[in-house]
């Protein structure tokens, strides 16, 4: 097989969705101005995203390899190369939904896909664990980059202008380039067709089985509360810049690109602590540090004047502040699910990585609307100081977690959690 055409086409795969799943914050924010929804009506987008990775997800682990690796991912790049080139023909608010479920769907399909294929092209698990590291990296570069994508197709002095919606083009040609790159590119699956024998009722009941695990419950506890932190601050912070802050939309929008390099910056030195430190007390030490840091920024966005900002330079210092809360919270979650799966025998990651993305799935739309309710009937910060609440139930959970582990005698030794990303 060419594989490093294979490589650079999930790369590229990863750089697309990676946009499309992380712009429902931005996209929260232009559907409020341009279509006149509520805040709470808007947080409905979430789920529209999340719940079709739950479902999907769910699903396809067990016809996966009946459908081909190569096959679905085709699939997925068709269905989103679509859904963008509808977006700016027909705009409302029942297409967008239509997007991120259509985005939800795919990508379901192209993780579940992604993930296998790794297993095909690389040799040994260091060359495994290194592409999977340069995988998730590349998908914080596509975060990173959505953010300035879409704020540079925003209006600031026509709140109301659809003119962003073009982004969708740009987006749509991305997707057509790696649909056609995997096309013509070779992937040999011959090797796992014939492990396509057991039968979807089998798949679920193996599932269930795990799930009701003690351990894996409040693993999957753990992972729930923490994606419904993350997503919530994660889809509602353009909106707190521009309705709190009184930014520019499209600074509000690229000011929320600290978030996702700061997630990025807390992935990659956690890779480099936890080789030294343990697990549990560096995310203890963090969750205390984050609380201390909400309790910081936000009193800061209460002081904010009526002075217009135009600028990087002159942004009110919260706008800096509270975005590091990333830097903080991101070793978590890839922190908990290889503790998880280091516990587990190979023949259960698959079961447990599917309630890993079906967890995550609910907890982040679980966290948007909540947060979604509150910002309409308290505010913003109101909205903000909430997470809070899940930074307590973290603190317990991380500890009942442990104690769990430590009965079950799993090793301390986690591995490499600097890939991070659900």
């Amino acid at each position: 097989m060419n594989y490093w055409r294979i490589k650079l086409s999930l790369l590229l795969n990863y750089f697309v969705f990676a946009i499309l799943l992380n712009s429902v914050g931005t996209v929260i924010l232009q559907v409020q101005n341009n279509y006149g929804v509520s805040a709470s009506s808007a947080s409905v987008l979430e789920a529209f995203k999340d719940l079709t990775i739950a479902f999907v997800s769910f699903i396809i682990a067990s016809y996966s390899t009946r459908i081909g690796y190569k096959r679905a991912m085709l699939i997925a790049l068709g269905v989103v190369t679509l859904a963008c080139l509808l977006m700016p023909q027909v705009p409302g608010f029942w297409t967008t939904k239509l997007l991120f479920a259509a985005t939800g769907a795919s990508f379901a399909l192209i993780k579940v896909s992604i993930f296998a294929t790794i297993g095909l092209i690389t040799k040994d698990s260091n060359e495994h664990a290194s592409f999977m590291n340069f995988l998730e990296s590349f998908f914080m570069i596509g975060v990173l980059s959505g953010y300035f994508m879409f704020s540079a197709f925003v209006d600031d002095t026509n709140p109301q202008s659809t003119a962003w919606l073009s982004v969708y083009y740009m987006l749509a040609v991305i997707s057509l380039i790696a649909f056609l790159l995997l096309l013509s590119t070779p992937v040999d699956e011959s090797s796992v067709r014939h492990e396509a024998s057991k039968s979807l009722a089998d798949d679920l009941g193996d599932m269930f089985k795990l799930a009701i695990t003690p351990v894996v419950l409040v693993f999957v506890m753990t992972a729930f509360i923490y994606v419904l932190m993350e997503q919530g601050i994660m889809s509602w912070l353009p909106t707190f810049n521009s309705k709190i802050l009184k930014l520019p939309i499209s600074l509000s929008i690229q000011m929320a690109s600290i978030l996702a390099a700061s997630t990025a910056a807390g992935r990659f030195l956690a890779g480099l602590l936890l080789r030294r430190l343990s697990w549990y007390w560096l995310l203890i030490g963090c969750l205390v540090v984050a609380a201390g840091l909400v309790l910081l920024a936000l009193p800061l966005a209460s002081s904010v004047g009526d002075k217009a900002v135009t600028g990087w330079g002159d942004a009110p210092i919260a706008a800096f502040i509270f975005p590091m809360i990333g830097l903080l919270i991101a070793p978590i979650y890839p922190a908990i699910n290889s503790a998880i799966l280091s516990s587990l025998p190979l023949r259960q990651h698959g079961p447990m990585a599917g309630l890993i993305v079906i967890f995550s799935a609910l907890g982040g739309t679980t966290g948007s609307i909540i947060t979604g309710h509150v910002f309409e009937a308290y505010g913003g910060q109101t909205a903000f100081y909430f997470s809070l609440v899940p930074i307590g139930l973290l603190l317990v959970l991380l500890t009942i977690f442990r104690r769990m582990q430590a009965r079950t005698g799993v090793a301390d030794k986690l591995v490499d959690v600097s890939s991070g990303g659900h």
